[in-house]
Order: structure tokens, then sequence, then C-alpha cells
């Protein structure tokens, strides 16, 4: 017999793929993967999703505002399930704020916010985690039952490969973009130093010589040179040609 919380994840899932090849932006598929994973378990909950930026941890996403409110309450304290599951890599569960020991600081600063209990979810690429996402319950304790928390780490781990997939594509888009400034700037200062050749009768060496000396003089970048040197001798904005083919 098919397992029954791997059946009943089918329809999450593949919307999980659908967000996966759908979302315009590493920002955009985080925010609806936050609002998915809260569907994940058939409960209420909210939910965030941390990840680290420039060292510091940060909620990308959220379903809504007491999720993030919660979240930023570990980072103030530097403390609690979300930073230890993003540290570790494991999983983390309080079943019951009222009972569970660790973290106090954190847990008598999230009770009078009303929460009942919460499961931290790892989110691993290559064996390591990039982040981490954070369910919270807010109505009774003993929400993560074994059956719902199971469900949870499922779709946790299909989250956890869709969210790399995003991040190389993130990647290579920005990799993109960044071949297509060098080469708008490769074609400007081309444009350049035929202008000084012309002008100088000179090799393509000692032009480029020229152009770089007047970029350390004027503590210019050499693209910037070469587009005011063009703009000065046609009285027009250079052209960056066409951009890096992505076919």
């Amino acid at each position: 017999m098919a397992n029954t919380a791997s059946t009943d994840l089918t329809g999450v899932f593949q919307r999980l793929q659908s967000l996966l090849l759908t979302a315009s932006g590493i920002d955009l598929f985080l925010q609806d993967l936050a609002e998915l994973a809260t569907t994940a378990a058939d409960q209420s909950l909210s939910c965030g999703i941390t990840a680290r930026r420039d060292g510091q941890p940060l909620t990308v996403a959220s379903s809504d505002e007491r999720a993030s409110a919660l979240d930023e309450t570990q980072y103030q304290i530097s403390d609690g399930p979300c930073l230890h599951a993003l540290a570790t890599g494991d999983t983390v569960l309080i079943d019951d704020v009222d009972h569970d020991t660790r973290w106090p600081d954190y847990l008598n600063r999230v009770r009078p916010a009303g929460l009942r209990c919460s499961l931290s979810l790892p989110l691993t690429a290559v064996g390591a985690p990039i982040g981490a996402m954070n369910l919270y319950g807010f109505g009774t304790p003993g929400v993560f039952t074994k059956d719902v928390r199971h469900r949870c780490e499922l779709f946790g781990a299909q989250a956890s490969g869709a969210l790399h997939l995003s991040l190389s594509r993130a990647a290579d888009q920005q990799l993109l973009d960044q071949l297509d400034q060098a080469l708008a700037s490769r074609t400007i200062i081309d444009q350049a130093l035929g202008v000084l050749i012309g002008q100088q009768h000179c090799t393509v060496d000692h032009a480029f010589s020229l152009l770089r000396r007047r970029s350390q003089s004027s503590q210019q970048k050499l693209r910037d040179v070469a587009a005011d040197l063009l703009t000065r001798t046609t009285g027009e904005s250079p052209q960056p040609g066409k951009p890096f083919d992505r076919t």
C-alpha cells in the first residue's frame, strides 16, 4: 500500500515543481515556497525561511508577519531553533513551548506571541545547510505528530532540491549578466581604441597605453574613459553592442 503521507503530498510537490519552472527570480520563488510550506502539513501554520547574507541570518521569505517576528526574535538574541538548524543541519522540534527547556530566553519571549510549537528544517545542498525552514504552530501544542513531521520532512527534502536548482539558475543568470557587461565594456573600449589609432596614427598597443594612462590619471574606469572619448569625438553616447548570445 502506498505511503499516505507521500500520496497526500503529491499535489504539493507538483506545485513546488511548478514554482521552480515559473518563478521570475529567486526572491519570488522563496516567497512562494514559504507560502506553499504552510500547506505541506495540512495544518494551520506559519513559515519563515532563514538564510545567511554577509554572514548574518536573515528571513528571506515568510508566509506572514508572525513568522517574520519569531525569526527576528532569534536573530536579536543569536539563539533559537531555526539558527540551530541552520548551523548544524539538524531538524529541531519544539513539541510544546511550555515544556521545552532549550533556548529559555527565546521561549520566554515567544510565549506571549502565542507560539505553541515549532519545527525547524534545514535546507541543504551538497550535504551542507544553506538555509532553514521554520514552521510555527499557534493553536495547540503537539501539532507536529510523527506523521505530520514526516510530511514536513519530505517537503523539506524536496524544497532543498528546488532551492538548490533555483540558486544555481540565479547564479547562471548573474554570470550571463556579467558577460553582457563585459562584452559591452569591451565593445566601447575597442571603439575608443579605433578613434585613438586614427588620431595618433599608432598601433593598437600604443592606443591602449594612452587609454590606460588617461584612466589612471583621472581615476576613472577604463570603460568610462573610453565612453568619454567617444562622446567627445562623435557627439553621441557610445552604443554598447549586442548582448551575449544566450541561445
